[in-house]
C-alpha cells in the first residue's frame, strides 16, 4: 500500500519539489496553499502525471482550524499519514530589528513559530501508537538562518526558525517512544521564489558564488535530503539538523 505524505507550503519552491519526488517513488500526496491556487493545481498536475495520487487544500498555517481539516481531509482521502514536511513559512522584507513594527514579527511568528508547532502536534496526534497511530516521520524545513541569524536582513525570520530547530530536538525525544522520528533540514542560499518576498529577488545569485561550492542550491537538491529522511534508509536518525547550504 502506498504511504502519504502531506507538505504544507507544497506548490511552491522547496515544497514542490518534495511533492514531486515523492510522487515519482509512488507515494500519496497531500499539499496545502494559502494563496497561489493555480500553482497547486500546477503541482498536484504534475505529481498526477509522475505516478502519484495528490490533493491540494487551501490551509493557513497561522489558524490551528486550518491546519486541523488539513490533516482531516488527508486522512479521509488516504487513509492514514506516514510523514509530514512542515515547510510553509514566510519571510519579510530585509530591514533592522529596530525598524520592524510588531505586526510584521506576529505575522512572521505566528507562521513560522506557532504554525509550525501545530502541525508538528497534529501530526503527532495523528501518528502516535499510544493514539492508534503507526508512528512515522516529520520532517522540518529550518534555515542556515538559524545558525547565522541573518543580521541587517531579517532577525525576526532567523529566530522563528531557530525555534523550530528546538522544536525538532526537543520533539524527536518526547516522539521517538511512540515510533516517530523527527528531523530538520536547513537550507542555505536556494534559488526559490522567497528571495523575491524579503525585496531581493536577485539575493541568491549574488550570494550563491560566496558559498563553498560557489554556487546556489536548487530546490531538488534540498527535497531528495527530506526524501531521505522521511524513507527507512534513515531509520535511525531523529534529532538531526541537516546543513543543505553548500557549505555556508
Amino acid at each position: 500500500m502506498s504511504k502519504t505524505v502531506l507538505i504544507t507550503g507544497g506548490s511552491r519552491g522547496i515544497g514542490r519539489a518534495t511533492a514531486l519526488l515523492c510522487a515519482e517513488r509512488g507515494w500519496n500526496i497531500a499539499i496545502s496553499y494559502v494563496g497561489n491556487k493555480a500553482a497547486a493545481e500546477q503541482t498536484r498536475s504534475d505529481c498526477q502525471k509522475a505516478g502519484g495520487q495528490c490533493l491540494i487544500k487551501r490551509c493557513d498555517i497561522a489558524h490551528e482550524e486550518d491546519i486541523i481539516t488539513l490533516f482531516a481531509v488527508t486522512r479521509d482521502a488516504f487513509g492514514s499519514i506516514d510523514a509530514v514536511v512542515n515547510n510553509a513559512g514566510i519571510v519579510a522584507p530585509a530591514m533592522r530589528l529596530m525598524d520592524m513594527d510588531v505586526a510584521r514579527m506576529q505575522r512572521i511568528f505566528d507562521t513560522n513559530v506557532l504554525g509550525a508547532y501545530i502541525v508538528a502536534r497534529e501530526a503527532a496526534r495523528n501518528m502516535a501508537r499510544s493514539r492508534d497511530g503507526q508512528g512515522g516521520v516529520i520532517v522540518n524545513v529550518s534555515s542556515m538562518a538559524a545558525k547565522l541569524g541573518s543580521p541587517n536582513e531579517y532577525v525576526d525570520y532567523a529566530g522563528s526558525k531557530g525555534a523550530m530547530d528546538s522544536m525538532t530536538i526537543g520533539l524527536s525525544k518526547e516522539l521517538g517512544p511512540e515510533g516517530i522520528r523527527v528531523n530538520a533540514v536547513r537550507p542555505g542560499i536556494i534559488e526559490t521564489d522567497i528571495h523575491a518576498t524579503s525585496g531581493r529577488p536577485n539575493r541568491a545569485a549574488e550570494l550563491g558564488p560566496n558559498c563553498p561550492l560557489g554556487r546556489t542550491g536548487t530546490a531538488e537538491e534540498v527535497a531528495e535530503s527530506i526524501i531521505w529522511l522521511m524513507e527507512d534508509s534513515s531509520s535511525f536518525v531523529t534529532g538531526a539538523l541537516i546543513d543543505v547550504s553548500g557549505g555556508r
